[in-house]
């Protein structure tokens, strides 16, 4: 049983370990009582030791003729499992020492820790072409709410993962836009990146210290930058000089003179440096088609959009798939008792968007207030979180001091509120509670505000901006897939002599023309 090679060697180390009682020991340390069974050779030799009244017993068990029972239990052939050896193992009081080995499945899904939709994965695979192409330029247009930033970072991933050293500059008007970017960043790269990078703040109380950055992404304030360009063009030469890729969020904006004299130094300084511009609008205006061509023009006409099979517009496949909410769209109507001069009628008209002293004199308008906080009272009995979009900064602070008063969780947002404090009312905007909380908003939440369980909005700002219009809706229009809700209430209150816009789809589809 132990082997004739092995006993010899015993033998000549130390004649005492051949001794019977000493190789028993072996045997038994070499290997289990079921194994020793389950060995046909080690098994005759072992049954033989029974005597006759036990082999006849185990034959009978075994159902073997028990006539010549050490001849039946020679011959018989014991599977481990099979019925025997468990008779057989029971006979010694054994229990199969059988380890079961859990095999791997013969199928299994495996889920990337940094997915995107089809919808998402199909654009960013025409982005990274475009990019890839002379000019090397790309419009990314996406519908608020359906991802565009997530994409971006996936086509950015890929990039610095197939480049080394690389180095990524991200433009955003806003610091609620720059930090989304960098949490995105962090979110994509943990996930699909193959070496450590830098990530640099530049914006607001953020400075470009610790030296020049070579391999990673600087996320960077547009009036930080415009700044430094007009200090000195020396530290964004030597981006420009090393960068390979510029990304510019809400890049409706990109041909702002400021903004276009920056752009054409970060990207056409020696080398031709990709550039790929995020927006759910790319247009510039409503109604004014040259300001819109040339925007189209600076991207080369080329722009990438959500197309999906089967559908005439996405923004409806979308909203069918859970992406967007299934958004109901009201008009809140109202006639101010004051007429409005031919020359307010005319500036009206030409300028781009509602002139101040009209929207002040609107914003300070008690019927039109108590109109406001009448629906608002009443969307609480429907929302628990929603917004309310004011006309001025003041205008904020009137409706939400008012919706205190009567009791209602409210606070004003605009510009002027303090870093800290701003952060401390967002966070108690998006705390789990079933209570109804109201953001009074005026500037600073159209772009870059992530709540989705927001599913109302009061557009209370009157504007002739759809750029502006769209991004005040998408705030409330998260669909459940995107950790939204599956139905919205958009509220626009519409002043009878002024333009307004109410529709989400034919936003999206406003400046295909000039594309």
């Amino acid at each position: 049983m132990v082997g004739r090679k092995i006993v010899r060697l015993l033998g000549g180390l130390d004649s005492s370990l051949t001794r019977p009682d000493r190789l028993s020991e072996i045997i038994r340390s070499l290997r289990s009582p079921v194994s020793l069974l389950l060995d046909p050779h080690v098994r005759t030799e072992l049954l033989l030791l029974l005597s006759p009244g036990e082999a006849c017993v185990l034959c009978q068990r075994l159902g073997l003729p028990d006539s010549s029972p050490y001849d039946s239990l020679a011959e018989v052939r014991i599977r481990r499992g099979s019925g025997r050896a468990a008779i057989l193992f029971d006979f010694f009081g054994l229990e199969d020492d059988r380890v079961e080995q859990d095999l791997p499945p013969g199928y299994e899904e495996i889920s990337p820790e940094y997915a995107l939709f089809r919808h998402q994965r199909e654009a960013a695979y025409q982005v990274q072409r475009l990019l890839d192409e002379e000019p090397h330029r790309v419009m990314l247009h996406m519908p608020t709410g359906s991802g565009k930033t997530r994409t971006a970072m996936s086509v950015i991933a890929d990039r610095m993962g197939a480049t080394e050293p690389a180095l990524v500059l991200w433009l955003a008007h806003s610091e609620e836009l720059c930090e989304q970017a960098v949490e995105e960043f962090r979110k994509a790269w943990s996930a699909r990146g193959n070496r450590q990078v830098e990530v640099r703040r530049w914006w607001g109380p953020y400075a470009m210290d610790g030296g020049p950055i070579e391999d990673g992404l600087v996320v960077a304030g547009l009036q930080k930058v415009y700044s430094e360009l007009k200090n000195s063009i020396g530290r964004l030469g030597a981006i420009a000089a090393r960068a390979n890729l510029v990304v510019m969020d809400e890049a409706h904006q990109a041909i702002a003179p400021t903004y276009r004299t920056l752009l054409d130094l970060l990207t056409e300084s020696g080398r031709p440096t990709p550039l790929l511009g995020l927006t759910a609008t790319p247009g510039r205006t409503w109604n004014d088609v040259d300001e819109d061509q040339r925007l189209a023009d600076f991207f080369y006409r080329r722009k990438v959009s959500l197309a999906v099979e089967g559908y005439d517009n996405p923004v409806r496949y979308l909203i069918d798939e859970g992406y967007l909410a299934e958004t109901e769209f009201q008009q809140l109507t109202y006639t101010a008792n004051y007429e409005l001069s031919d020359e307010d009628l005319a500036e009206i008209q030409e300028a781009f968007d509602i002139p101040a002293s009209i929207i002040e004199t609107l914003a300070a308008d008690e019927q039109r207030n108590l109109l406001i906080l009448n629906r608002a009272e009443e969307m609480c009995r429907r929302h628990r979180r929603f917004i309310i979009f004011a006309a001025t900064k003041e205008h904020a602070v009137v409706l939400a001091t008012v919706l205190r008063a009567r009791g209602v969780w409210a606070h004003a947002v605009t510009g002027e509120t303090p870093g800290p404090e701003r952060a401390r009312i967002i966070a108690a905007y998006k705390e789990d509670s079933d209570e109804p909380r109201i953001l009074v908003n005026f500037g600073v939440l159209t772009t870059g505000f992530d709540a989705p369980r927001t599913s109302g909005a009061i557009i209370a700002r009157p504007t002739k901006s759809l750029v502006l219009f769209s991004q005040m809706v998408g705030r409330a229009t998260r669909g459940t897939k995107a950790g939204g809700n599956k139905h919205a209430e958009v509220v626009t209150v519409v002043d009878t002599r002024l333009p307004g816009f109410c529709n989400m789809a034919e936003a999206f589809e406003n400046w295909e023309d000039v594309w």
